[in-house]
């Protein structure tokens, strides 16, 4: 569905944040993206949404594809009605306006029509919303906002939905839950999504391929089952460090092979 060939980025003409990505999300896969901050994980998902300009950013190299046909070019709204969507981290939601007012604004694509069975759809999948369908969003608690963030992105009926560190701040029983309907959604719907995350256990756990970035490049990828018992995964990203810790840069049999190095 979602395929990145050699993707590069900069910030102002001159920083590079992503340097020579490539990556597949296959339809009806969840596919993880894991990293520290400033990895490059948020950057990808703003080029493949094409809201780098915001940030003066630009993609300067390589191609994004969606089904086999190129997003260069697109307008962001574009890229909605093709089906890709982003939640964002920090979820940025409205703050000022209603938890039904943001679902709604997130069908701004799509018939008036579908907007009730939208809002029937989103309050089924998160009952807490319903319940507070009336009140400001900027008083929700985090959990509380982040399933507001999801809902409004369903609201587009989105077949490749991009999750940008949904576990950010929130309880553990609310990340649960919220895991639980993303994977839901992909058994039942086919919904197809693209996570990026810091919790990398969780990630690894939830998706079926992974990904690690470092530095703006990938540096690691493979089955989630097999990145979960790599020895170097565990000790960066899982925290089971044996001995001295050390950084990245010092593990030098950390593999950076893969096909681009083929």
């Amino acid at each position: 569905m979602l395929t990145l060939i050699n993707v590069q980025v900069l910030y102002d003409k001159a920083i590079e944040a992503v340097r020579d990505v490539s990556l597949e999300v296959p339809a009806g896969r969840i596919v993880a993206l894991l990293g520290s901050n400033g990895a490059g994980k948020s950057t990808l998902l703003k080029a493949i949404s094409n809201v780098l300009s915001q940030e003066d950013g630009e993609i300067v190299g390589g191609a994004i594809h969606l089904d086999g046909a190129p997003l260069a070019g697109q307008s962001p709204r574009a890229i909605v009605e093709r089906g890709c969507v982003q939640v964002p981290e920090g979820r940025a939601l409205f703050a000022t306006l209603t938890v039904e007012e943001n679902l709604v604004m997130g069908a701004f694509t799509r018939p008036r029509a579908e907007i009730r069975e939208g809002l029937e759809r989103v309050y089924a999948l998160f009952p807490a919303i319903k319940e507070r369908r009336t009140q400001i969003a900027g008083y929700l608690s985090g959990g509380e906002q982040q399933m507001v963030a999801i809902g409004r992105a369903l609201m587009a009926r989105p077949r490749l939905l991009m999750l940008d560190e949904p576990s950010l701040g929130l309880a553990p029983q609310i990340v649960e839950n919220i895991f639980e309907t993303v994977l839901r959604l992909c058994r039942e719907d086919g919904l197809t999504v693209l996570l990026v995350e810091q919790n990398a256990q969780l990630a690894l756990q939830a998706s079926s391929y992974g990904y690690v970035i470092e530095n703006g490049r990938i540096v690691l990828d493979g089955p989630s089952e097999a990145l979960l018992a790599n020895s170097e995964v565990r000790e960066f990203y899982l925290g089971f460090a044996s001995g001295e810790r050390r950084s990245m840069r010092e593990v030098k049999h950390y593999r950076r092979r893969k096909r681009w190095l083929s």
